[in-house]
């Protein structure tokens, strides 16, 4: 590879999402990254059909490895805008993360390409969390909304100390077992730019908003590969801001999964299952990290470390 080339291409999609765009821009920023320079990875920002778009200008300003992609026409789906901007992708090494909402931890992009590096084919993928004291499908019944997080991210100092975010987060649904179990699926995995388009991406079928289980479905297919070597970020995570997302931002008893799972059966003709390996570590569990757990004692915060500290699981809801 050229000294121009980047290893890592990152590919996030965006929907109507100004406000978070730019915190989840800015994670991505060499600016917040730890231990990675700007000529290491470029950064595809997707605008997907949005109403209300960002600026391109809002999107370079992070860098000269930032890229800003308007899809005019996209649909409820990320699927197809996410494929194409693969399809563009330079890197040898492909990320996708199919929400925009979600702010990255800072050692994220080091370890992933550590971890793509010293495997022969690798899936790299992180835990998720939601900002707020439960999972915003919960909290947001407790009056959580975005002014509560935009008091809350501004109380933390994430830019400066981005592992905070722990502090201030509580474990996704998909992710309730924390980092030592078997996940569902994540918003942010990491793999061979060859394999991801050897397996087609994301399958455009899943055309309901949000992408209903595509993003399940691709983590699924991934662990099929021959040969496929999973490795878990220990201590790095995607962190959900509240911005009205089709799954994660509406009541409980009113979650789409069965709309989603039903979907899901049409297309791949049997139920929604899943059983992956468990991966291989890598990454570090920092001070900031730790510090969150001790939030757990008040009863504030219940966080991915959960658990590893013998807490009895959250029930999983998609």
């Amino acid at each position: 590879m050229s000294a121009t080339t980047p290893r890592l291409s990152v590919v996030v999609n965006f929907h109507d999402m100004r406000r978070e765009a730019a915190r989840t821009l800015h994670t991505l920023s060499p600016d917040y990254q730890r231990g990675v320079d700007a000529v290491d990875y470029e950064v595809l920002a997707v605008e997907n059909g949005s109403s209300a778009p960002l600026d391109p200008a809002d999107v370079i300003v992070h860098g000269p490895n930032f890229h800003y992609l308007r899809i005019e026409r996209g649909g409820p789906s990320p699927c197809a805008a996410i494929n194409h901007a693969a399809a563009t992708a330079r890197g040898q090494w492909l990320m996708v993360c199919i929400d925009g909402a979600r702010m990255l931890s800072p050692g994220l992009l080091h370890h992933a390409l550590a971890a793509l590096a010293s495997h022969h084919r690798p899936f790299v993928y992180t835990l998720g969390m939601h900002l707020g004291p439960k999972p915003q499908n919960e909290s947001m019944e407790d009056g959580y909304d975005q002014r509560v997080e935009d008091a809350l991210l501004e109380s933390i100092d994430w830019r400066g100390q981005g592992y905070r975010l722990f502090r201030a987060s509580s474990v996704a649904y998909s992710s309730h077992n924390g980092f030592f179990s078997r996940l569902s699926e994540s918003n942010c995995f990491a793999l061979r730019r060859e394999d991801y388009r050897a397996l087609g991406g994301l399958d455009e079928r899943f055309d309901s908003p949000g992408g209903g289980l595509a993003n399940l479905d691709f983590f699924n297919r991934a662990h099929a590969l021959p040969g496929v070597e999973p490795v878990m970020l220990l201590g790095e995570a995607t962190f959900h801001q509240f911005h009205g997302g089709v799954a994660t931002n509406v009541p409980r008893a009113e979650h789409p999964w069965p709309r989603m799972a039903a979907e899901y059966e049409r297309i791949r003709g049997r139920a929604f299952a899943s059983d992956p390996p468990l991966p291989e570590y890598q990454g570090w569990l920092s001070p900031e990290y730790h510090a969150g757990l001790a939030v757990l004692g008040d009863g504030s915060c219940d966080n991915g470390g959960s658990a590893t500290q013998g807490n009895r699981p959250r029930s999983s809801a998609g």
